[in-house]
């Protein structure tokens, strides 16, 4: 035998290596493949009834929603119908515009007026007694 010879045998079982590499990666990446699909199928299944049950839950929420809409979507109409009301009873009839600013301005007169009460109490008393009564007033 000769080089030629040996060269072909050293090629020949280089392929042979080079073949079996190659076999041997396409199963592992066969197994690989099949043991996603298994995990696709798993995700789906689980996924599936995990899906419908937050559907049913939406269903159920938007349906009390709807009413509490319905509920909001009457008081504006209400509110907004005592307001145009309330306008334009105000604006056609001056008395009731007169009445109500004295009745503003007697609420404004009564605040201010508590506010001033049982400062001017403590002339004449000690100095003590005077300060006590102002440190009492304070808390109230």
């Amino acid at each position: 035998m000769g080089p030629g010879g040996i060269a072909t045998i050293i090629a020949a079982a280089a392929l042979a290596v080079i073949a079996i590499a190659i076999a041997y990666a396409v199963i592992r990446l066969g197994r690989v493949i099949d043991e996603v699909g298994v995990a696709v199928k798993s995700i789906t299944e689980e996924t599936t009834p995990l899906l419908e049950e937050v559907t049913t839950t939406v269903k159920l929420v938007n349906g009390p929603l709807h009413s509490i809409n319905r509920v909001t979507k009457s008081v504006e109409d209400i509110s907004s119908k005592i307001s145009a009301t309330t306008a334009t009873f105000l604006d056609k009839n001056e008395l009731a515009m007169k009445v109500a600013g004295g009745l503003l301005t007697a609420v404004q007169l009564g605040k201010s007026k508590g506010k001033g009460r049982g400062k001017n109490k403590s002339r004449g008393k000690s100095s003590k007694k005077a300060k006590s009564f102002v440190d009492d007033e304070e808390f109230e």
